[in-house]
């Protein structure tokens, strides 16, 4: 009896330092997820430089199945009123710190319509679902030629359920093309957090829910290249940011 008292005792001390012990100190507890409800606000333009080149119809005889709008033009370089700069990406590149936001449960989305990529330039975050769907009678392809994440490439009848895909890392941009139209084409900017934005038709942009803080903030387009800017944002009123980009030459 004494024996089996004894066992029992060993294995009980044996327990507590094998899990450390009730006298050591607890771990952390993991650090909570921010929310983007913060009371900053970055409002700005994305303007053109000088005079812009005319739009380039959409030409899409290749393939009778496609139908795009009439007046369709492709949409690498789009300048609306007042020269502004349309479908350019623009986010927050450093300044969050150690912040953690989680990813967004509704998905954001791409369609295949009239023969091209709805949108053209949008932004998701790490971990969000892309749906992918194909509203065309045409046969579509989804190729991803990610540099950091995993890229994917696969065909989509007309018909078929609407693909699903995640992106684990950041990456600015990927490219989206379809093997099948060489004319179609989109960007998808991926970020760790919800503080992103496309400018309009009239080049304006707006990012809201952010911290006070000074952040640098960086402009995307796919032909004029990449610009960045420091901004200072407090809670009582929102800040502006203007990027101009021009022709490289």
């Amino acid at each position: 009896m004494h024996l089996s008292v004894a066992i029992l005792a060993l294995a009980v001390v044996a327990s507590g330092a094998a899990c450390g012990g009730s006298n050591q100190p607890a771990r952390p507890a993991a650090a909570p997820t921010d929310t983007a409800d913060g009371p900053g606000v970055i409002t700005g333009t994305t303007l053109f430089e000088g005079t812009p080149p005319p739009p380039r119809p959409l030409r899409t005889d290749s393939d009778p199945l496609c139908k795009p709008e009439p007046g369709a033009v492709a949409e690498i370089l789009l300048v609306g009123p007042g020269n502004g700069l349309q479908n350019v990406f623009v986010y927050v590149k450093d300044g969050l710190g150690a912040r953690t936001y989680a990813p967004p449960a509704t998905p954001a989305a791409l369609d295949q319509k009239g023969c091209r990529y709805i949108p053209h330039v949008f932004g998701l975050q790490v971990g969000q679902t892309l749906r992918i769907t194909n509203s065309d009678t045409a046969l579509h392809n989804v190729n991803a030629t990610a540099a950091v994440n995993s890229g994917f490439n696969f065909g989509q009848p007309t018909g078929v359920p609407a693909a699903t895909k995640v992106f684990d890392k950041p990456e600015v941009m990927v490219p989206i093309r379809c093997d099948v139209h060489n004319w179609m084409n989109a960007h998808a900017g991926v970020v760790p957090h919800p503080f992103f934005a496309v400018s309009t038709a009239d080049g304006r942009f707006e990012i809201k829910g952010l911290p006070a803080g000074t952040f640098t903030i960086e402009a995307w387009h796919e032909q004029l290249g990449r610009q960045t800017q420091t901004v200072t944002v407090e809670a009582a009123k929102p800040a502006t940011a203007s990027f101009a980009f021009k022709m490289q030459t």
